[in-house]
């Protein structure tokens, strides 16, 4: 787990809040969900036989014998809060939230034990074009962002019905080369074996390229709503590869599946990846109800617009208020809170701690401020206070304390 500190907590921020001012513009509203559930709401959802319920979660009993687990993922929360408090009744959600999620990984690059989502969740619509939508909206942040070094992949992973003949067919193929395949791949055969085609071992890639492929099975009514995906994208301009392969690790994914992948950060390629789980809430206990989303790693699109040359606004103080004396720190007190009344979103950074005007002026100008105000007995005496721009060769002026926020208006234009 990492500290994100001062210098890069600015762009996180700042990432975050324009993910969010795009997914808000689509209509989406935020939900806030808690750290922990119970540990069977994750077995329930996500598949018992995954990496994370075998091997990933941090789960513990509470004091009255629960088994309680910090969240792995934001999506089958999402699902209980709604069922919880009737959000699903007869009505369709459009939902997001955001926050650390919690794993028992080897730490790299970009991969740590508490990560951070955004996650994005469209409830009760069964048809092709919201699929499209949370796609479109995805491909609205990386050209806000400037980040060209990225591609869609998408899949159809078909109905429950599909997914059962699927399922056969491959048991049929891995079970003929079985003494082929791993010891993860051999756990999997009869539980799950969709989950050997997410395989990252090297030596099973031939095995896996030449395994029946899911498109193939399709029936009529998920392949319409394919062909719908693509025929919607393509409508939009949004680029895309079919990637047969491409099957999602949690066991609710259904039909669509889709991730958006780079070669800028090396072995973490994926960025942003999302599907529809359509038979999630009927599987924990609530009425049959479609439903597609994506969660996007924090971490990850740092690294990436970083990567990328991005770089975000400076969050610099505009106005140093430097004070000489006992009396001129009271009044710079008063002054900075009528000033921040005065002045909408004016961002203010006292001298603390007293020293020389020397000093505070070498203070002044760390900060990053645009202006500086100096008030001492004299300016104190006259009503006024000295301003002087940090970031130009102006000469310092005196201005009248009650003409001060009207100056710094026009001058911080």
């Amino acid at each position: 787990m990492n500290d994100i500190l001062p210098e890069v907590s600015g762009t996180w921020r700042y990432l975050e809040s324009l993910v969010q001012e795009i997914v808000e513009s689509y209509g989406y509203s935020e939900i806030r969900l808690p750290l922990m559930e119970h540990t069977e709401l994750f077995k329930r959802s996500i598949g018992e036989v995954t990496d994370i319920v075998e091997k990933e979660m941090y789960t513990f009993l509470d004091r009255n014998g629960e088994s309680l687990t910090l969240r792995p993922e934001a999506t089958a929360g999402m699902v209980r809060a709604g069922m919880t408090n009737g959000l699903f009744h007869n009505q369709k959600q459009k939902l997001w939230t955001s926050g650390p999620m919690f794993r028992y990984e080897r730490p790299q690059q970009g991969r740590y034990r508490q990560f951070y989502q955004f996650d994005v969740e469209a409830v009760g619509y069964p048809g092709p074009d919201v699929d499209a939508e949370l796609i479109i909206m995805s491909a609205r942040m990386w050209r806000r962002l400037s980040i060209t070094n990225i591609g869609l992949q998408i899949n159809s992973l078909g109905s429950p019905a599909v997914r059962g003949n699927y399922r056969n067919a491959l048991v049929k193929y891995f079970s003929g080369v079985k003494n082929q395949l791993d010891e993860d791949s051999i756990r999997r055969l009869e539980q799950n074996p969709l989950r050997i085609l997410d395989s990252k071992n090297p030596d099973m890639q031939a095995i896996v390229e030449a395994a029946p492929v899911m498109l193939d099975y399709l029936d009529e009514d998920s392949a319409a709503h394919f062909d719908g995906l693509k025929a919607l994208l393509d409508a939009a301009g949004v680029k895309y590869t079919v990637n047969p392969r491409l099957v999602r690790g949690l066991d609710y994914y259904s039909q669509t599946v889709f991730e958006w992948v780079t070669d800028a950060l090396g072995a973490q390629g994926a960025v942003c990846s999302g599907g529809r789980y359509d038979g999630l809430v009927e599987k924990l206990g609530g009425r049959a109800t479609p439903a597609i989303g994506w969660a996007m790693g924090i971490e990850r699109l740092v690294a990436l617009f970083e990567a990328s040359g991005g770089v975000a606004p400076a969050s610099c103080v505009d106005v140093y208020i430097a004070a000489l004396g006992d009396g001129p720190l009271e009044r710079a007190f008063s002054l900075a809170e009528n000033l921040r009344d005065s002045i909408a979103g004016i961002r203010i950074e006292m001298n603390l701690g007293g020293g020389s005007l020397k000093s505070q002026m070498k203070r002044a100008d760390k900060s990053g401020a645009e202006i500086a105000l100096i008030l001492g007995e004299q300016e104190l005496a006259d009503g006024s206070v000295g301003l002087k721009a940090m970031r130009s060769t102006e000469e310092q002026e005196s201005v009248a304390i009650d003409q001060l926020a009207e100056t710094l208006k026009k001058k911080l234009r």
